[in-house]
């Protein structure tokens, strides 16, 4: 059974830096490209980031391109993402989602491209 266990959230200062992970189990490490969302309310879920699994390829919409980086551990079969200089308009829910060859360019912000979720972790930006 895949599953993916979302943690680090928290509330920081504008400014601020959280680590958030993405702990995953039941697949091996390279079958599955791990991607990044985020909801915020009344908001439609919005990629973030992703990594392929396969190659390392990373992509980033442009609003945190330079803040955030995404990385994978494959000894702890987990992905991390830093969110450096978090400023008010990050406040969300971030999700984590895996799915097969799902961090492609042009698609990977698609959450129809991921077929397993975790539960989410709450990142609250503010002063």
């Amino acid at each position: 059974e895949v599953q993916l266990q979302a943690s680090g959230g928290g509330l920081v200062l504008p400014g601020g830096s959280l680590n958030l992970s993405c702990a995953a189990a039941g697949f091996n490490y390279g079958d599955y490209d791990i991607g990044w969302f985020r909801q915020a309310p009344s908001t439609e879920r919005e990629g973030v980031s992703c990594i392929s699994r396969r190659d390392g390829t990373t992509f980033y919409t442009y609003s945190v391109k330079g803040r955030f980086t995404i990385s994978g551990d494959a000894a702890k079969n987990a992905v991390h993402l830093q969110m450096d200089s978090l400023k008010f308009e990050d406040t969300a829910i971030y999700f984590c989602a895996a799915g097969r060859r799902a961090c492609v360019r042009g698609v990977w912000v698609l959450p129809r491209n991921y077929g397993y979720w975790g539960q989410g972790t709450l990142v609250t930006v503010s002063s």
